[in-house]
């Protein structure tokens, strides 16, 4: 005490003049109204299910004013009571993030845009919409309703709040309203009501009849102040006079705050009646160091070292505060860093480090890196908000595992697993005999002259070269239906590669119509069948398919193959044969006919035409003529690689037959079911643990959806190929009203295919047709009664047999149902149970399939590992070969990983397959990104920030990797200085730093705005936005302030005294206040014409909405087809501009829109802050094949404009002579509307 009374003794006597501290604060708001946190917190909750958001609509009605004080304070507090009812520690941490950033206003204000071009019906606090009429009166709702089905339903949105119940036959009624309000409430309740009758679908969207006049104070950006080089003394001499500032208060609340060896936040907790004095001492002091002279070269050699070292000699409490510290105020702090010494640990670590980094993570030293449960974190091009949804993603995986009773190092093990849908193709079997080959390599005379030995695939060639060896590596198939219009050009395509000596083996499969009835002189298909396989017997195969192709020769372009054309060549070619005898009703050249379409049905490829190479078929995309030559070359090229390293790999020989062995890989299936493959998966939650069982139907109602399906879960019996402890990665639930013989089908196929694998265990869902009684659920109460009462083996046998026909018909017809008992069932115990009057296991499966499965009554579906099938169509096949494909893709892609990893926890099997079964559905169900990066590390004992996770708690693993003297750290550290407050993770902070510095590495100061949770003001109401406050600057630079913003933000300055690019902050009274707005989101788009495959240049695009169609241009650019857009919150219409763009051009398609395909109109939704790109293809118009959009004539506006550049660039000269003015003129165009050129322009025009 007496030592720190003396020090500042002798400042006090010895500090003669005393500077004010100078201080630069910016903050960035919307131009839009601040919106309620109410809606804002639904928003964070329906994207965790809409069933949680209806949730809260109906609690949130408990918020009153009586429970608190009226203070903003405490009715934020009793909205987050409300809310976090359903939600975990961790999403409530996540939830007040996201309201503290504010993501989800634009989602708000995007409802508010649409209500607005509704428009509201005037004096109306809320109001419905019924088909396009709108009333603010339920009572004249009715009137609406009666006529509604004459009008069009209205195009309902993916962020839209549709009422679980609901019957999608009846009309749609949007309700605008303010979650809140009382008259909300009222209305709300009748519309439930009426929802919950069947007579209308209930939408909610979110309308403020009055707005407030605060605007959102923005977060999540970074603020840098940057050291300006007054070489050429750029600076702005304007006086600034009586401005009206928004000053800031600084504080000193730093808890570490650091000035010169001062731990000033510690000295103040320790002599807190000396404040002033400190306050004083420290401004001082600051004032003594802001003034930063140069360093000298060999000072700036080890800086990044000696930044690094004294961040780690720092409590690891502290360490990310003082690297923020460092980091973010490194030109007033590189002077002292300068006089730590670095050990020789340290940096011997550091470098070996680097090794790795290198090696294995392709980072050079210096490079920054941050990783979340192996997840790459791009800090250049991910924001805060992509940032939120990976925290969000990986949330509810580990907690999801966590309650699963999978923790610590297992949880992440199993986290770590890749088990993405994979992308490889699967392929179906080529050995039919239904395909008819037209060569074959191997044994034809015309490929004599190739080699035959497979070792000829590793002898070196020039990149692209085809080799051409007599095997059959590459297999080309078509299925078509001959009177197609494409199948000609398909064919065509298989002659130039036969003609070329392309090595392709080439089969034909003819799908015609297979009735008897119907012969060739009547069907074109059939005509031409019966035309190939006669010239086949006569001739050959590559002769009979030079006759389809003189067949089709004949067949003129846009028409169609007729009897007449195949008739003209056979009577050519065969002049002295009975034509009638070939196509005619006695024909005998059939062959293949019937083949075929089982050929094409079994194998399930899809809609004619088909093209399989080795068995895979292609896309419907690559079916283009043009397209398919050369995707089939790639294919030639990318399968030959795979052979190379079988024959390298001794997998391969000579002697083996090379069909076989293609057709003896395992991505080779007896069927594709696209319904199997498609990318759009939908999963079960199967993460709920509960004691509750679908015996108990009056609880099994009041459960919630996840409830539900765990219930169910544990209610289940299954069936298995053995009676025997194996944990089985594979489980079928089988839905369907096994009361019916479609239901009894899907059950009976499911058993079949299981008595060829061991890996399966099957059990079942019943979903009535009708209301159960006694009569109606005979086979589905003998089922269950088996399941419940009988070993697996005895359950399978009998309920094997209540799914034949002819049994179900006979108890149908009365007949006792013991008389079909199997051998070693226990009668008396599956008597009780099947004659017991209670069928709540029933009634409890009905409502599941309703409300979870969104099944209606009667309809089949397969749950494979807790992901839906379905719902099947009436007469839809799924049968054996369907289960093997399903059983085949969850091998592959999840089960047997999972279930090693499950193994090695020492589960029972029961338990253990229960969670193969959950935890694939869990993982599997989150969407598809980058691939976890396995990453071991070295040495951290000397060189890395270790913080440690709470103990028993599920935590994310966080990694960073970062140079303390960078921009990314500058970054960095606040960015894990909040993550620390929001989540328990463990975290590892390694030092990557440069050596042998020449230069300053960081010439800035920067301040990154985020705030963990919204924070208050003494008296408890909100506190001033997030502000970025750049205190104690030094006085004698040149300043220039830029904000670094996410890519989609246009921001503004729209309130400042100063000129930002040179602030001089010795001219400067107190505080710099900048405040910014952010004018627009950007929508950005890449746009190509399907003909040529280029960039339409020139073509237009417009934005807007249906009462003002244009609001916004821009055109198309040369460079990749981009463009963009400005635009704000809510729904847009996107449109070719009025004139040559809309005479030439279409659009044709369009992806990454919110309106569908095949929709007139291109719909595009901004309801948040992340950047949104969308695709667009364009097509001529037929007449307008020829017309260039940039020619002479055009009816746009603009054309003066196109014209003058297209002369400026080609140098082309008018008739008339220019002449040119004596005085000097600027001309200023802008070629783009990016950022920086935007910024340019209007800098240049305010000179």
């Amino acid at each position: 005490m007496g030592i720190l009374i003396a020090v500042l003794g002798i400042w006090f006597s010895s500090s003669l003049v005393k500077g004010d501290s100078k201080a630069v604060t910016t903050s960035l708001t919307t131009k839009w109204s601040s919106t309620p946190l109410l809606l804002e917190t639904s928003e964070f909750l329906s994207e965790e299910g809409q069933e949680k958001f209806w949730n809260f609509v109906e609690a949130s009605q408990s918020i009153k004013t009586s429970e608190h004080d009226g203070s903003n304070y405490s009715s934020y507090h009793a909205m987050l009571k409300v809310a976090c009812q359903s939600l975990s520690p961790l999403q409530q941490n996540l939830l007040k993030f996201s309201l503290s950033l504010r993501s989800y206003s634009a989602t708000v204000q995007a409802f508010q845009q649409i209500a607005a071009d509704e428009p509201p019906p005037k004096g109306c606090t809320l109001f419905f919409a019924v088909h396009g009429e709108k009333t603010c009166e339920f009572d004249s709702l009715g009137n609406l309703l009666q006529a509604a089905s004459e009008r069009p339903k209205p195009f309902l949105f993916k962020g839209d709040h549709k009422y679980p119940v609901s019957s999608p036959e009846s009309p749609v009624v949007i309700l605008y309203a303010e979650i809140g309000s009382e008259e909300f409430y009222r209305y709300h309740k009748r519309l439930v009501l009426k929802a919950e009758a069947g007579e209308i679908t209930y939408v909610l969207r979110h309308y403020i009849a009055n707005p407030s006049k605060e605007k959102v104070y923005l977060s999540g950006y970074g603020v840098e102040l940057a050291i300006k080089s007054t070489e050429y003394k750029a600076k702005d001499d304007t006086q600034v006079k009586g401005t009206d500032v928004n000053a800031t208060v600084i504080d000193e609340n730093d808890p570490i705050d650091e000035v010169q060896g001062f731990l000033f936040g510690r000295l103040r907790q320790l002599y807190p009646d000396l404040t002033e004095e400190l306050k004083e001492l420290r401004k001082h002091l600051v004032e003594s160091t802001n003034e930063m002279a140069p360093l000298k070269v060999w000072q700036l050699q080890d800086l990044s070292f000696q930044t690094a070292a004294r961040i780690l000699t720092a409590p690891p409490v502290d360490a990310l505060m003082v690297m923020k510290d460092l980091s973010q105020n490194f030109p007033t702090k590189a002077r002292a860093i300068t006089k730590t010494v670095v050990s020789s640990e340290l940096r011997a670590e550091i470098e070996e480090n680097q090794k790795y980094f290198k090696g294995t993570l392709g980072l050079q030293p210096g490079d920054s890196a941050l990783f979340i449960n192996g997840l790459l974190i791009d800090l250049d091009t991910q924001d805060i908000f992509s940032l939120i949804d990976v925290l969000r993603n990986e949330a509810h995986v580990m907690e999801g595992l966590h309650s699963l009773g999978i923790e610590g190092l297992s949880l992440h093990n199993v986290l770590k697993l890749n088990i993405q849908p994979s992308d490889s193709d699967y392929a179906v079997d080529i050995r039919s005999p239904a395909i008819s080959w037209i060569n074959n390599l191997e044994v034809d005379s015309r490929y004599n002259s190739w080699p035959s030995n497979v070792q000829e695939l590793l002898r070196p060639t020039f990149p692209g070269v085809i080799r051409q060896i007599r095997k059959n590596f590459h297999n080309f198939v078509l299925i078509v239906d001959p009177t197609h219009e494409t199948t000609a050009e398909l064919l065509n395509v298989a002659e130039m590669f036969f003609s070329n000596h392309i090595p392709l083996r080439i089969g034909l499969v003819f799908v015609v119509n297979d009735s008897e009835d119907v012969d060739g002189l009547q069907d074109p298909g059939v005509a031409l069948l019966r035309a190939y396989n006669y010239v086949a017997q006569e001739k050959d195969n590559n002769y009979a398919f030079q006759t389809v192709m003189s067949i089709y020769n004949k067949v003129k372009t846009g028409d169609q193959l007729k009897v007449e054309h195949v008739v003209s060549v056979l009577e050519k070619q065969y002049p002295y044969v009975e034509v009638n005898s070939i196509l005619g009703i006695d024909s005998a050249y059939d062959q293949n006919r019937k083949a075929a379409r089982v050929y094409y049905e079994q194998t399930g490829v899809g809609p004619l035409p088909v093209v399989l190479f080795n068995g895979m078929p292609f896309q419907k995309d690559q079916l283009d003529p043009d397209d398919l030559e050369t995707v089939t070359m790639h294919k030639i090229l990318e399968t030959t690689s795979i052979f190379q390293r079988a024959v390298y790999l001794g997998e391969l020989s000579n002697d083996q037959d090379v069909v076989e062995y293609i057709m003896n890989q395992p991505n080779v299936v007896p069927r594709i079911n696209s319904r199997i493959l498609t990318s759009d998966r939908e999963y079960l939650d199967l993460t709920g643990m509960n004691n509750f069982y679908v015996d108990d139907f009056a609880r099994f109602t009041t459960l919630d959806s996840k409830d539900k399906t765990a219930a169910v879960a544990n209610s289940m019996t299954y069936l298995t190929k053995k009676d025997d402890s194996f944990v089985r990665p594979v489980t079928f639930w089988i839905v369907g009203d096994f009361d019916k013989p479609s239901g009894r089908q899907l059950l009976y196929d499911a058993i079949k295919h299981q008595k060829s694998s061991n890996n399966v265990r099957i059990s079942m869902i019943n979903n009535p047709s009708e209301d159960p009684n006694s009569r109606n659920t005979l086979v589905a109460k003998a089922i269950w009664a088996a399941l419940q009462t009988q070993t697996s083996n005895n359950a399978k046998n009998f309920i094997t047999k209540m799914a034949k026909e002819e049994i179900a018909k006979a108890l149908e017809a009365g007949a006792n149902i013991l008389e079909f008992a199997v051998g070693g069932m226990d009668i008396n115990i599956f008597k009780e149970a099947f004659e017991s009057p209670k069928v709540d296991f029933v009634l409890s499966h009905a409502i599941y399939c309703r409300d979870v499965l969104k099944l209606k009554k009667g309809q089949r579906a397969v749950i494979s590992n807790g992901r839906i099938i379905g719902p099947l169509e009436d007469g839809e096949m799924f049968n054996q070969d369907d289960f093997h494909l399903l059983e085949n893709i969850i091998l592959k892609t999840s089960g047997q990983k999972i279930k090693s990893q499950i193994q090695q926890l020492g589960f029972e099997e029961d338990l253990a397959s229960d969670l193969v079964m959950k935890v694939d559905a869990l993982l599997s169900a989150q969407p598809k990104g980058e691939a976890r990066i396995e990453y071991h590390f070295f040495e951290e004992r000397y060189s890395a920030v270790k913080l440690r996770p709470k103990e028993g708690e599920t935590y994310f693993d966080v990694v960073a990797i970062v140079d303390p003297v960078t921009r990314d750290a500058q970054r960095l550290a606040p960015l894990l200085l909040v993550l620390n407050q929001l989540i328990n993770m463990n975290l590892r902070v390694f030092m990557n730093c440069q050596s042998k510095l020449s230069d300053m590495p960081l010439k800035s100061f920067y301040r990154y705005v985020l705030e963990p949770e919204i924070s208050f003001t003494a008296d408890n109401n909100f506190a001033p936005g997030p502000i970025a406050k750049f205190l104690d600057m030094p006085q004698s630079p040149l300043f220039t302030l830029n904000l670094n913003t996410p890519e989609s933000w246009m921001v503004e300055s729209v309130r400042t005294p100063y000129d930002l690019d040179n602030i001089y902050l010795e001219e400067v009274d107190n505080v710099v206040a900048a405040e910014y707005e952010l004018e627009y989101l950007l929508l950005e788009g890449h746009c190509y014409d399907i003909t040529t495959g280029q960039p339409p240049r020139g073509l237009q695009f417009t934005l807007g909405t249906s009462t003002s169609p244009v609001i916004v241009d821009t055109i198309v650019m040369a460079n990749l087809g981009y463009f963009q857009l400005k635009a704000n919150p809510g729904a847009w219409t996107l449109r070719l501009r009025k004139g040559r763009s809309e005479d030439i051009y279409r659009i044709y398609s369009h992806d990454g829109t919110d309106s569908p395909p095949e929709a007139s109109e291109v719909i595009v939704v901004l309801n948040n802050f992340k950047s949104k790109i969308i695709k667009v293809k364009v097509q001529k118009k037929l007449d307008m094949m020829n017309e260039d959009l940039l020619s002479d004539g055009t009816s746009e506006n603009e054309s003066g404009f196109w014209e003058s550049l297209k002369w400026g660039f080609t140098g082309g000269q008018k008739n008339e002579d220019v002449k040119q003015d004596k005085d000097d003129v600027l001309n200023i165009f802008s070629v783009a509307s990016g950022h920086l050129y935007e910024r340019f322009l209007r800098l240049v025009q305010n000179l």
